[in-house]
């Protein structure tokens, strides 16, 4: 892509986020990371997801959850946090988990909540979501912990949930297996179905949170 693409890139990422969530975003740093730290396909791919950022920025909401989902989906490999990380649990950044291609549930739940606030949808639509899936059918009594995105178009809205087991984004009333436990993004943390925020400060309670915004934060998106 021409570097004056890019640009116009990044002062629009700037111009969306400077008040949201990021004190500085630096995709370039990011890049130059992706091809020191994992080589040129990783380059190549920092490559795709920033012009697949571009690309949706003049197209409706529901478009950019579509495309953002797909892409990640498309490209990234589920697999549990001891084959990506030799660690039980592992938060990984964007760029960590494009370095290896691979991560569990909340790795794609935190890349799709950084490409949407990329792509200029607005943080308080978007949560990351503890949930319990209910697993072996709509009669089995075994849940297992698993991590979404949730998009609420309004406050008060029924969220829209972007999964990484099901392609098809669909509203919360239509996935009874999940059950949700809290959401949080950079602003808050909400509990169960609560209107309210238990917390301002997520990171407070979120020490892999916390540890993910500031590696994040190293690699350009900070």
């Amino acid at each position: 892509m021409h570097k004056t693409r890019f640009a116009c890139l990044f002062l629009g990422i700037c111009l969306c986020l400077g008040t949201l969530v990021y004190a500085q975003v630096d995709l370039e740093k990011l890049r130059s990371l992706a091809l020191t730290r994992y080589g040129q396909s990783t380059a190549t791919l920092v490559d795709e997801w920033r012009a697949m950022i571009e690309s949706t920025r003049n197209q409706d909401e529901m478009t950019r959850l579509k495309i953002a989902n797909d892409f990640i989906n498309q490209r990234i490999r589920w697999v549990q946090d001891p084959e990506a990380w030799g660690q039980k649990d592992y938060w990984a950044t964007p760029l960590e988990t494009m370095g290896i291609r691979m991560g569990d549930c909340e790795d794609f739940a935190i890349f799709k909540y950084t490409t949407l606030l990329l792509a200029g949808v607005n943080v308080d639509k978007l949560r990351i979501t503890y949930v319990k899936a209910q697993t072996g059918g709509p009669n089995s009594q075994i849940h297992l912990a698993h991590m979404v995105l949730a998009y609420y178009e309004t406050p008060g809205s029924v969220p829209l949930i972007l999964d990484n087991l099901i392609g098809d984004i669909y509203p919360a009333t239509k996935r009874t297996d999940l059950t949700p436990v809290y959401g949080f993004n950079s602003k808050g943390l909400w509990v169960g179905g609560a209107a309210a925020p238990a917390t301002n400060n997520p990171g407070a309670k979120l020490s892999r949170w916390r540890d993910l915004l500031q590696r994040a934060a190293s690699e350009g998106l900070g």
